[in-house]
């Protein structure tokens, strides 16, 4: 009788564990809701520390964390059946399997991407008369040429065809990349002397910072998948990608000081956004430099074929 006691506690036990750990879709959904309006109600109250804000962070906690769970068991099964379908489908298969279908694909959201930033931040500078919209104005543009000149490109010539036309190429986009250092001097001067900077507030900071990890995580991933395909268009087209991520970083710092970094001297927030401002300078200066050297070798080695011919 006492084992069988026992048992049945073990097993009620279970059952209230898998019960916290798996609820109902529909209270995850409704502690999900209540939740994030209790967390918005929070931060713009200014109560983060009410004995109220405490009750809010621990069942925000249980709910993400029982959010997360839920994610990790059933969003594998619907990743892996989209994927099929999308796998299936005409454009879906040229997509998962045509890595130049891809890499155009990316260049052409990214290039309308990069142009409405620079009308938006241009009507910006006409309603605020703000150097700062100038700046990203002109920072989003060079991205938008660079990514211009690799379509026209890959619109002429496809991928392969043309050695010596992919390293010219290269190298003029390469070139044009360097012209980003000059923007992002200009941006961190405005960050340090005029408190320009990029602003985020509440949950959406923190929606911002996963997504400018993620993008940049993804973008060291690609340079490293790309360089198999010894294409240096390709290649170039992803290095680009990967400058942009990191000046992301940057703003995303100046976000996060500006919405943390109350209790922060001014002078230690300086050093630090001076610091990521030039190591993310120094990267790209050495990125775009890589590309420009290496091709160049490359086009002599070219020239000398012919010329031994």
């Amino acid at each position: 009788m006492i084992m069988k006691h026992r048992n049945n506690e073990k097993k009620e036990e279970k059952i209230l564990w898998k019960n916290l750990l798996f609820p109902p879709v529909w209270l995850i959904l409704l502690l999900t809701v209540v939740c994030a309006a209790a967390l918005v109600s929070v931060f713009v109250k200014h109560m983060e520390t009410h004995p109220v804000a405490y009750v809010v962070y621990v069942i925000s906690f249980y709910t993400v964390s029982v959010l997360a769970i839920a994610c990790s068991t059933t969003l594998p099964k619907q990743w892996k059946r989209a994927k099929d379908w999308f796998s299936g489908t005409e454009y879906g298969n040229r997509y998962m399997t045509d890595a130049v279908f891809k890499n155009q694909l990316s260049l052409y959201a990214t290039l309308a991407v990069n142009i409405l930033y620079v009308a938006v931040n241009t009507v910006m500078f006409f309603l605020y008369d703000s150097m700062w919209f100038v700046i990203l104005a002109v920072y989003y543009g060079i991205l938008a040429l660079m990514r211009f000149l690799l379509l026209r490109y890959k619109a002429k010539h496809e991928i392969g065809s043309n050695r010596r036309g992919e390293l010219h190429r290269a190298i003029l986009c390469s070139s044009i990349l360097l012209l980003v250092n000059i923007v992002l001097s200009g941006a961190v001067l405005m960050i340090l002397f005029e408190e320009k900077g990029f602003f985020y507030h509440g949950i959406l900071i923190y929606v911002v910072a996963l997504y400018t990890f993620y993008i940049t995580v993804y973008a060291i991933v690609n340079v490293v998948k790309y360089r198999k395909y010894n294409s240096p268009v390709m290649l170039t087209a992803k290095i680009i990608a990967l400058s942009a991520a990191l000046v992301s970083m940057l703003s995303l710092e100046t976000a996060m000081l500006s919405e943390f970094g109350a209790g922060m001297a001014e002078i230690e927030k300086r050093i630090l956004i001076a610091a990521t401002g030039g190591g993310v300078s120094v990267a790209v200066v050495l990125m775009s430099s890589f590309m420009i050297v290496r091709s160049a070798k490359e086009m002599k080695t070219i020239r000398r074929k012919e010329n031994k011919e």
